[in-house]
């Protein structure tokens, strides 16, 4: 059975013997602690999909989500941007993401907030993809409102292996990774080193990339503990966004730039500690996390003789954890079991800034800041049995954040004294969830799903008095952003080897984020309404054969009328379309893939719109003895389609000194391939 069906029918555990033995039920490990589904959206995928599945960038893992598109407007160092359920999610704002239990959003980031780089990650450590679309789950709190993901990696490897990948375009890859048994536990430890060039004309992306992973696991009573280790490295030249003119008046070619100095720097060390038996689970974690990143969307807009590069700073440590019980109990002779939990995260953000710059050397501040910022929350959920065939779960979650901001710039390169914008703030929001299951027959279940989420602002943005462009005074933002979705579903397994699963969705928001183009990052914006609908299907016709099929409509629209202003969400793709198949048969294995993002309006009155984008994606294999052979193409019909598109003013030289406004996009890579020898010893 696909790993993507293991939660959808974790529920027909709880029905009796006799139900039980007509579904088959497939989970491992840690998925065997996760609650119940309460949505029809939710659902689990196995790391061996990833074995055969052939992936680009590593961001690319994420689309083990049905319906969510990882897409790349710069560099291979930086992190993507992702789409879901009619979000242009920039680089993962309302989508929460967590490895082992670590949270990746980093709030009041450098760049954008909820900024989710998962280049730390190893694919092929990765042991399953747990996903949960919308605000319907009590375990979870901030960047809440399209879902989350958490990703696991390895506990157990047999063995050591040797993996030497070589490319189109000098892409050369090494892994290390293994493992064995030590006293009474088992070690997992990984190492990877990465470098890759590119296809661009006057821009070679020169990526030196290193991660590591080291774990350990071992039980103790009935407790298993998990101590894990990780290291990332990074450093790369970007080939960002250019501007549909350039490319038309012959000044640039599709693979050219417009400034050869963007780029950027990444790294993120980690060490955690997991445990869980029938009645706890919990984690900690410390992350130490750095990121200087230089761009120029805009050329020479504001500054014409220096350009209009700028870097943008984030360097912090990441603090908390979280901890979860589980209780079964009798209410009115009702069984119930309850979950609650506490979970505390602290970002000592040494430093966050936006500097101008010109060749990587800054020129001028326009804002620096210390950040340290906490939040705190506290959950709990009810599971009743209502009858043989029927679940509620009602749900409750406070948050409170706590922010304290302090200037470090001082007066900036604008002539603007920006110590008024130190200062602290903080709020709380309530967040109710419920769900209600019906499990009509072996073959049907039906989920009605509610629940109240919610994204945390930039802590900068709770505290700000002056406009640090011109010193005017300046409105605060919220603190905390509510969003509400309600979401009717249903699962339908009309054969073993069959399964679909049908969700009617909406969500609001009460402010959405904007993304900026003449800064690269992201503001508050007003409160939008996205109503959709996603199929998927997922079939095992043989034992060697498995394909799936995921399709999502999406309506985005502006809940409220501003002059001058549209009612469509910028950014908001109005479908996607997946498909896949894997297939492992004796010693031949292979994967195939190709997914659409459907156009997206590029100002709120859709006047500009993106054009589609369909990518197709093999790998074929083969495995005898210890050794493995692999290739993969990469954009197997060498589509010319865009990666991502914006619509904004820029500045080249010689034009207008207001700029141009013009379609800014970045283009898919062309064909390549990869080529892959793996060695067990």
């Amino acid at each position: 059975m696909s790993g993507k069906v293991a939660v959808g029918v974790l529920f027909i555990a709880s029905l009796p013997a006799a139900a039980h033995e007509l579904q088959p039920v497939n989970v491992s490990g840690e998925a065997q602690q996760r609650p119940l589904p309460v949505a029809a959206s939710e659902g689990r995928v196995d790391g061996d999909e990833l074995r055969t599945r052939p992936i680009l960038r590593t961001g690319e893992v994420m689309e083990t989500v049905p319906g969510l598109i990882a897409t790349q407007h710069s560099g291979s160092g930086k992190a993507n941007q992702y789409f879901l359920r009619g979000f242009n999610l920039d680089h993962g704002t309302d989508f929460n993401t967590s490895v082992d239990g670590m949270p990746v959003n980093m709030p009041t980031h450098g760049h954008g907030q909820g900024y989710t780089d998962i280049n730390f990650l190893i694919p092929e450590m990765i042991d399953d993809v747990y996903y949960r679309k919308g605000p319907y789950y009590a375990g979870v709190g901030d960047f809440s409102g399209a879902g989350s993901v958490d990703l696991r990696t390895r506990t157990r490897a047999e063995g050591q292996r040797l993996k030497l990948t070589a490319g189109g375009d000098d892409y050369y890859r090494a892994l290390f990774y293994g493992g064995n048994e030590v006293g009474e536990g088992d070690l997992v430890y990984a190492l990877e080193s990465q470098t890759y060039n590119g296809p661009w004309e006057d821009v070679s992306e020169d990526v030196e990339k290193y991660n590591g992973l080291l774990r350990y696991d071992w039980n103790q009573g009935d407790t298993r503990y998990i101590t894990t280790v990780m290291g990332y490295s990074n450093r790369w030249n970007s080939a960002d966004q250019i501007p549909r003119r350039a490319v038309r008046s012959g000044l640039i070619d599709e693979l050219g730039s417009l400034d050869e100095d963007a780029g950027g720097e990444s790294e993120r060390y980690s060490l955690s500690l997991s445990w869980s038996n029938p009645r706890q689970q919990g984690t900690i974690y410390a992350i130490d996390y750095g990121l200087n990143l230089w761009s120029n969307f805009t050329y020479f807009l504001d500054d014409p003789v220096n350009g209009d590069e700028f870097e943008q700073v984030d360097e912090r440590g990441v603090y908390g954890g979280e901890v979860s019980f589980n209780n079964d109990l009798r209410l009115a002779g009702m069984p119930v079991t309850g979950r609650w939990g506490l979970s505390l995260r602290h970002d000592d953000i040494r430093d966050v800034g936006l500097f101008s710059s010109a060749g990587r050397q800054r020129i001028g501040t326009v804002r620096r800041d210390e950040v340290s910022q906490t939040a705190a929350g506290v959950f709990g959920s009810l599971e009743f049995q209502l009858a043989e065939r029927w679940r509620a779960t009602a749900g409750l979650r406070y948050d409170h954040y706590y922010f304290d901001v302090n200037d470090r710039a001082g007066i900036n390169e604008n002539g603007v004294d920006l110590s008024a914008n130190s200062g602290n703030a903080d709020d709380g929001i309530v967040s109710p969830k419920f769900s209600l299951v019906w499990l009509a027959s072996e073959q049907a279940e039906y989920y009605l799903s509610s629940g109240f989420g919610f994204h945390s602002n930039d802590a900068r943005g709770t505290t700000i008095e002056v406009d640090p462009l011109d010193g005017s005074a300046a409105e605060k933002v919220d603190p905390l952003v509510r969003s509400r979705g309600e979401e009717l579903g249903a699962r339908f397994y009309p054969a073993r080897n069959l399964e679909m699963s049908l969700a009617l969705w909406q969500l609001r928001l009460d402010s959405e984020l904007l993304f900026v183009g003449d800064a690269g990052n992201t503001e508050a914006g007003r409160p939008s309404l996205r109503r959709g609908v996603e199929f998927n299907l997922f079939y095992n016709p043989t034992d060697w054969l498995s394909l799936d099929l995921e399709l999502a409509a999406t309506r985005a629209r502006y809940r409220d009328d501003e002059p001058g202003e549209g009612d469509y969400v910028e950014g908001a793709p109005d479908r996607v379309i997946g498909a896949g198949a894997h297939y492992h048969s004796g010693p031949w294995f292979g994967g195939y893939r190709i997914r659409h993002l459907g156009p997206r309006p590029l100002d709120s009155f859709s006047d500009q719109e993106s054009s589609s984008t369909t990518i197709q994606n093999v790998k074929a294999g083969w495995r005898g003895g210890d050794w493995e052979l692999a290739v993969e193409v990469l954009n197997l019909a060498d589509s010319g389609d865009h990666d991502i598109d914006y619509f904004y003013a820029s500045r080249l030289q010689g034009e207008p000194a207001a700029g141009v406004e013009d379609l800014h996009y970045h283009p898919i890579l062309p064909r390549t391939w990869r080529l892959s020898v793996q060695r067990a010893f």
